[in-house]
């Protein structure tokens, strides 16, 4: 597994203990260091290779904003703070996500799932681009390229793929921020479908393997376009 290392720089105590228990369950991440102040973490960012930087903004002497604007790093960056009013200014220095405290594990493994699947694009590593998905008490590992297609059934979403059925609590909207659009695709208010595991596509129907899969007319024209037809 492609364990991508991280640091995190957080000046409350409560809140880096919390972000470094995150970091800790997550699998695919390596915490290399935690800093109480900006300075000593940019220091460590010049003197070493990082790839994610958890930031919170409001510290003492350099603030995280300050940090990002007076410097360049190689590195992405997701923002931790209690404040939202600094969302805006976030974006625009081009970070990777916003977390606003206090955030959950979900929305935390959202923030660094979109950041591997979108490492995993950008270099054409499709075939080692995976996430992770919340079920039960566990974290789920799941090849993308493997999935097959994603159906809401109430509350749960049960994500259809090669080898295996795996039943979530996380819903469609979160899913999309996980899943390349290019690869996995809305087509119904209860269906995102894999691409290149459809079979025929009849009128507003896709076919993958067995399963007849709707396309309703909100999802119509974006479907159509994924697809280049």
């Amino acid at each position: 597994m492609i364990k991508h290392s991280c640091i995190i720089i957080e000046d409350e105590p409560l809140a880096l203990e919390r972000t470094k228990g995150f970091v800790m369950k997550t699998p695919f991440l390596n915490l290399l260091e935690t800093f109480d102040n900006a300075l000593d973490g940019l220091a460590f960012l010049k003197a070493n290779k990082v790839d994610i930087l958890f930031l919170d903004i409001n510290m003492d002497e350099l603030s995280g904003i300050e940090l990002l604007e007076s410097s360049k790093l190689d590195c992405q960056v997701i923002i931790t703070t209690a404040y939202s009013e600094y969302a805006l200014k976030g974006y625009e220095l081009n970070i990777a996500d916003y977390l606003l405290k206090p955030f959950s594990f979900e929305r935390f493994l959202q923030a660094v799932n979109k950041i591997q699947s979108n490492k995993a694009i950008n270099s054409n590593e499709l075939y080692s681009n995976f996430i992770f998905i919340k079920t039960e008490n566990r974290l789920e590992k799941i090849n993308i390229d493997e999935i097959l297609f994603i159906e809401g059934m109430r509350d749960y979403r049960k994500i259809h793929t090669i080898n295996k059925r795996i039943m979530t609590l996380q819903n469609f909207a979160e899913l999309e921020q996980l899943l390349p659009a290019k690869l996995i695709c809305r087509v119904h208010k209860s269906f995102m479908v894999s691409i290149s595991k459809i079979d025929e596509i009849e009128r507003s129907r896709i076919k993958i393997l067995k399963h007849i899969i709707p396309i309703s007319e909100t999802y119509r024209n974006h479907f159509f376009s994924q697809i280049n037809l």
